[in-house]
């Protein structure tokens, strides 16, 4: 190595030594993109709160294709950025690759449980199961018809498991009713296809369904427009969709990205802890939406019983199957 590849290799080792000092949050954006009003967004809202509260600065980076999580990875954590969140669980695979060759670099990821002792990786995962069940009792006691209906994204386990607990709290309501479930697709292009969304809606209402749930990320967005250009009620996910569609959101699935992007920023690179970590219902890691645009189709009777089954499934008193534990569901067949 010459004089001058010495001094480059030096400059470039302060670079990355004074990038670490005053490290950034970084965020990778899954595809779909961070205006999903879904999943992504609301992982950026959690990040914007951060921005707001205190003043401070992330680098972001939305995917665009498959083959860019591991690179994206790669690249922003040789900016310094620390620590870096990343959404969905595609990324699993390529951070269980990532994460080993920057030691000093704190990762955390949503959607996954599974990545085993990575000592600079947080794992965060959510029991959509749990609210999912509570929307489903809600579906089900606003259905006139007795047939509700649910549109996942991918064909994937955690989607099964929305569908599964939601079907769980529908049978619970009203065990005549019927559930009707369909997939947008098996590739990462179901996450962003409203036209798709919105088909598969007006067939599922040619059926009989009059409450629509949909776990699909953008696509979603044509569930929520067919169901309300067909009058019928849908329940939107992940972020709070009531306004959408004021007075035809029945109510939508709380998932708290927001707030898990929102505490490993705050908490830093100093304050970091790896491991796993579960949101659920007993700390508010999911839960329904009520405010100003749907609180007038919600009444206090189908509250009060929602709200009696949170306690229960909190205190233990009622178990909702998880469909990631077993690959199956006890009251619907994919």
């Amino acid at each position: 190595m010459n004089l001058k590849q010495k001094f480059l290799g030096a400059a470039a080792i302060l670079a990355l030594t004074a990038g670490a000092a005053a490290a950034e949050p970084g965020l990778i954006i899954d595809l779909g993109g961070k205006f999903d009003k879904s999943f992504n967004e609301s992982a950026f809202n959690g990040a914007q709160r951060w921005v707001a509260e205190t003043g401070g600065e992330y680098v972001e980076t939305e995917l665009a294709n498959e083959a860019q999580r591991e690179q994206t990875m790669r690249r922003m954590a040789e900016r310094g950025a620390n620590p870096i969140v990343v959404l969905g669980f595609a990324n699993a695979s390529a951070l269980s690759e990532v994460a080993p060759d920057y030691p000093d670099t704190n990762f955390a990821i949503i959607d996954v449980d599974w990545l085993g002792d990575l000592p600079n990786v947080r794992q965060i995962a959510f029991s959509e199961h749990e609210g999912s069940y509570l929307v489903g009792m809600m579906a089900a006691k606003a259905s006139e018809t007795g047939t509700v209906s649910f549109v996942g994204g991918m064909d994937v386990p955690l989607i099964r498991k929305f569908a599964c607990g939601y079907a769980q709290g529908v049978l619970a309501a009203n065990p005549e009713a019927t559930v009707i479930a369909n997939m947008t697709g098996t590739t990462p292009t179901a996450w962003n296809d409203p036209v798709r969304g919105a088909e598969l809606t007006r067939s599922q209402i040619s059926q009989g369904a009059d409450v629509v749930y949909a776990a699909a990320g953008g696509t979603g967005i044509g569930v929520l427009q067919a169901a309300a250009d067909e009058d019928i009620l849908s329940i939107g996910v992940d972020s709070n969709q009531n306004f959408l569609h004021p007075g035809e959101v029945l109510t939508s699935m709380l998932k708290r990205v927001d707030n898990a992007v929102y505490d490993v920023f705050s908490a830093g690179a100093e304050g970091f802890e790896a491991g796993v970590v579960r949101m659920d219902l007993s700390n508010r890691g999911v839960g329904i939406a009520l405010d100003g645009f749907n609180e007038a189709i919600v009444p206090f009777s189908m509250l009060s019983e929602v709200y009696a089954a949170a306690d229960q499934i909190v205190s233990g008193g009622l178990t909702v199957h998880d469909y990631t534990s077993d690959d199956s569901c006890p009251v619907l067949t994919f």
